[in-house]
């Protein structure tokens, strides 16, 4: 018999764990967004981040301005010119402090805009991507704006690279437009 009563219902497992994703997210010290990230093996969580500052350093809230916004660095562009450290890389890492493997997990990504609060398609940028695929995860569940989420799979990652080049790839933050654009201009 199906459960129709709305304060019983129990979301979907996909759903659940970027649910927990987004509230981890609410500690991000970024003021472009808020972002968490957790890593689910064998339906246990085994490691979460968010976006925020290296450890034992100023973050932008504690500075009270972003250096990126200061700096007119348009969003999707120059992470090297940034305090934070994404959520996706603060969760492989804290594995790391951890010593837990990440073979075969999955990792669940929800990211909002600082500001407004509105939901951005959370696609991990290009050097996430990276991290992501030499660390042994499987699949990457990604929040998008619309609502709901969309599902990756690292081994196609991996041939998408080989059949073309990291540029070509059309689901990551900031793509298209400004990675594109910025190419132009060299």
């Amino acid at each position: 018999m199906e459960n129709n009563n709305p304060k019983t219902k129990r979301p979907p497992k996909d759903q659940y764990y970027l649910n927990i994703a987004k509230e981890i997210g609410t500690r991000s010290t970024c003021f472009r967004a808020h972002g968490g990230a957790i890593i689910v093996r064998d339906d246990q969580i085994i490691s979460a981040g968010y976006i925020g500052a290296p450890r034992g350093t100023k973050d932008c809230l504690e500075r009270g301005y972003c250096l990126r916004d200061e700096l007119k660095i348009p969003h999707g562009t120059r992470y090297e010119v940034c305090r934070s450290v994404h959520a996706e890389m603060n969760a492989i890492i804290n594995a790391a402090r951890a010593g837990v493997s990440l073979l075969g997990g999955t990792m669940y990504i929800c990211s909002e805009n600082g500001k407004t609060g509105e939901r951005y398609d959370t696609f991990p940028c290009y050097i996430c991507k990276k991290m992501i695929l030499n660390s042994g995860l499987d699949r990457i569940v990604c929040s998008i704006k619309e609502g709901g989420f969309k599902i990756f799979y690292v081994k196609d990652w991996a041939e998408e690279w080989k059949q073309g080049d990291i540029l070509d790839d059309r689901h990551q933050y900031g793509a298209d437009q400004n990675i594109k654009e910025g190419l132009k201009e060299a």
